[in-house]
């Protein structure tokens, strides 16, 4: 069962559903779950929650019961199709952006440093504009990912998001590491990338180095 999107964190004072052979009982007090064996693994909910968690997500339960975080077992990925066609989106936009802006900088040129000798100059400041494309996109993935909606415009039109192992938003750090790593898997040929068709989590190799994964929703489908 795939986790939902972010929720108030329950309490000790909160009543949890449990589900229990499959079908949701209680709601539950503490006392009543202890009754009950709960396991880290055992899907809960408070009314609050948009969907089930494992009992070890939820901070509440970890302190109360003695349960160690762990690596969440995710059943839906974002597929390697569309996490490139949300790459070319981006790619389409950021791109769409600088050229707008070379052509605005273009006229204003015309206007400030016209004439045949200054052609060069203005085709190399338009250039330069223009070059700067794949910075531009290193830090629009880096803000997104790192953002509340987890993913870039392409991302979120696919409605797939990034995370880390735990299936949490990423901080700024690992954002940044996966998208430099992604130099590493375009520099060997890009196989980093075709890493995911030979892992259960669908992990590219800059997802490895920076333990993050590409999911989608169970509530998006």
């Amino acid at each position: 069962m795939q986790t939902g999107n972010s929720f108030p964190d329950p309490s000790e004072a909160d009543n949890y559903i449990l589900v229990i052979d499959g079908k949701p009982q209680g709601p539950f007090t503490i006392a009543e779950l202890r009754q009950h064996n709960i396991k880290p693994g055992d899907f809960v909910k408070t009314d609050a929650m948009i969907d089930y968690k494992e009992a070890h997500e939820i901070p509440a339960l970890r302190e109360l019961l003695g349960f160690q975080r762990r690596p969440l077992t995710m059943q839906y990925f974002g597929s390697f199709d569309q996490r490139a066609i949300a790459a070319v989106v981006d790619w389409l936009l950021v791109f769409a952006v600088f050229v707008l802006a070379a052509f605005v900088v273009m006229l204003m040129l015309y206007i400030f440093i016209p004439g045949e000798d200054n052609k060069m100059l203005r085709m190399g400041i338009i250039m330069g504009i223009v070059s700067l494309t794949p910075v531009a996109k290193f830090f629009y993935n880096v803000k997104l990912e790192s953002g509340p909606k987890q993913g870039t415009i392409g991302k979120q039109l696919l409605r797939i998001r990034v995370c880390d192992v735990y299936g949490d938003r990423l901080t700024t750090s690992k954002a940044l590491t996966r998208n430099a790593a992604k130099i590493i898997s375009t520099a060997i040929f890009f196989i980093g990338y075709l890493l995911c068709f030979f892992n259960s989590k669908q992990q590219c190799l800059h997802d490895m180095i920076a333990d993050t994964l590409t999911i989608r929703d169970r509530l998006d489908e």
